[in-house]
């Protein structure tokens, strides 16, 4: 597999075709959590996420947004004619309603 390009300066990250909302940890909505967690992901050549990593963490609800963002896909990143795994990063927010 080739190496990830990174969604920098003029490569944008891919365009979401499938979001699934996260799961509000009942743990956080006790305890009137909220907040943004930041993930990094990384797709694959078919524009699915292959791998997460928490870059800005909130303990409570970090495991609902990866959990969430495993299950999103994207667009195929296309670079050059071929479709090329991707890695960029994402917003999920969490608010009480």
């Amino acid at each position: 597999m080739e190496a990830p390009i990174r969604a920098i300066g003029d490569i944008k990250p891919p365009k979401l075709v499938k979001e699934v909302a996260p799961i509000y940890p009942e743990i956080a909505r006790v305890a009137r959590v909220e907040g943004v967690v930041i993930v990094e992901a990384t797709t694959d050549v078919y524009g699915r996420v292959i791998s997460t990593k928490v870059l800005k963490s909130i303990t409570l609800l970090d495991q609902a947004a990866i959990d969430a963002v495993r299950q999103w896909v994207y667009e195929p990143m296309v670079i050059n004619g071929r479709p090329r795994p991707v890695i960029f990063t994402v917003t999920v927010r969490f608010q009480l309603k």
